[in-house]
Parts: structure tokens; sequence; C-alpha cells
């Protein structure tokens, strides 16, 4: 059975990206290499860096979303607090997307933040996956 490993992102500007990785997501560049034409990073989250990562490239063009379409990255928080401070954040640093939003159940709070390539990110709690999925019901 397959395992998803990894997702890579091609970036207009990479320093960007890694710094807003690191700053709304908590995640750190545990590997780096040259290639396409600068360099290219693994990042992952501290403790998950044989989970999960993202490998981040240079050479990407920036991502416009065209209307309705709602793809996006997900990341998990440990509680609405953690939500509401990522908002308050992204809003001081022009790049809340969507104010914080109480949705039913699978769902949850979450709100929305655009990363310098303009990919959506969305921070959640509540949803039956990350930190304190355990303790919510089955979305079956």
């Amino acid at each position: 059975m397959p395992t998803l490993t990894h997702v890579a992102l091609h970036v207009p500007n990479l320093e960007a990206s890694i710094a807003f990785f690191r700053r709304y997501c908590g995640m750190e560049v545990f590997h780096e290499r040259p290639g396409k034409g600068s360099r290219i990073v693994w990042m992952a989250e501290p403790g998950r860096e044989r989970e999960f990562i993202f490998v981040i490239m240079p050479g990407g063009q920036p991502r416009t979303e065209q209307p309705g379409d709602y793809g996006h990255l997900g990341f998990a928080v440990a509680s609405r607090e953690e939500v509401d401070a990522i908002a308050e954040r992204a809003r001081a640093d022009g790049c809340l997307l969507w104010e914080p939003r109480d949705e039913a159940f699978p769902v949850g709070y979450y709100c929305g933040v655009r990363d310098p390539s303009g990919q959506y990110v969305e921070f959640s709690y509540g949803q039956p996956l990350g930190p304190g999925a355990q303790d919510l019901p089955s979305p079956e």
C-alpha cells in the first residue's frame, strides 16, 4: 500500500517560501542540495522528517486561484486560540484570506492564509485529523 511522503512545490521566491513555512507552519529546513539553478530544500515539522515533508524548489510561477477554486494545503492546530493567533498574524502581514470561521463537523474552526507563491493554506482545529483528532467523533 503506498504512503504519502511528500509534496513538491515550485515557488517563485524560495527564501520567501522558506520564511513563510517557518513562521506560519513551524516547519524547518532539514536538507538542502544544489538544483533548479539555485537549491532544493526539504522542510518538515520537527520530529516528522521521516513521515511527511515539503520539497521546495525555485522556478515556479505565482499561483492565481480561479473563481470557485478552493485548492489548499491544510494544517491542523491544537486549539481555536491557535487559529485566532495565526489569523491575527496573517492580518498584520497582509496575507489573511479567510477570517476564522466555524463550520459543522468535520470541517471545524479554520482560517485561510495566502503564502508568498499565492498558494492557499488553511489552519484548522476540530477536524478529525491532526492534534486532538482522537477526541472527536469519526466523520462517517
